[in-house]
C-alpha cells in the first residue's frame, strides 16, 4: 500500500501523544492508497490491546464516506513491542481485505510496518511513502 508522508507522519505523532498506551485508527483512502488517518479512542486505555469507541468508528466511516474514502487500513501502535502483529492481533483480524499497519515505538526510531491477515495467516505488504506532490504530478500525467 501508498501511504502519503503527512499521514505516517501523523499515526508516529499519534502513537507518541498516546504513550504509554495503544493509539489506534483507520487509514481512510482510495484504491490502496492512504490520504487521511482516523484517529479513534482507545477504549481499552492499554498498553497491549486496543479496542475502537463504536460511536467514533461510525463516524470515521460517515466521514470517508462523504469525503469518497474508503477504510483502507487499520492502525495501531505498539509502544514496546515490534512492528509485527501479536497473537491478539492475528485473533482479533476478521476482515481479510483489511490491511493493518503496526506503528512500534519500541526503539529510538519508530517502525512502520503493513500486513494482511487472512485466516489468521500474516504476510506482509510492502508499505510505500509517498509526497502527496509525487501523487498529484503522476495522476495529472495519465
Amino acid at each position: 500500500m501508498e501511504i502519503y508522508k503527512c499521514v505516517y507522519q501523523r499515526i508516529i505523532e499519534h502513537a507518541r501523544r498516546e504513550m504509554p498506551l495503544e493509539a489506534c485508527g483507520y487509514l481512510g483512502g482510495k484504491g490502496e492508497t492512504a490520504v487521511e488517518a482516523y484517529y479513534l479512542t482507545n477504549l481499552d486505555k492499554s498498553g497491549e490491546h486496543f479496542s475502537f469507541d463504536p460511536k467514533e468508528q461510525f463516524d470515521a466511516v460517515l466521514t470517508m464516506r462523504k469525503k469518497q474514502q474508503q477504510a483502507i487500513a487499520v492502525y495501531h501502535s505498539h509502544p514496546e513491542t515490534p512492528a509485527r502483529p501479536s497473537q491478539e492481533d492475528i485473533r482479533l483480524a476478521f476482515d481479510p481485505g483489511m490491511i493493518y499497519v503496526i506503528v512500534s515505538l519500541a526503539a529510538v526510531d519508530p517502525e512502520v510496518r503493513a500486513f494482511r491477515i487472512v485466516k489468521k495467516e500474516v504476510s506482509e505488504e510492502p508499505l510505500i511513502v509517498i509526497d502527496r506532490s509525487d501523487k498529484e504530478s503522476e495522476n495529472r500525467e495519465m
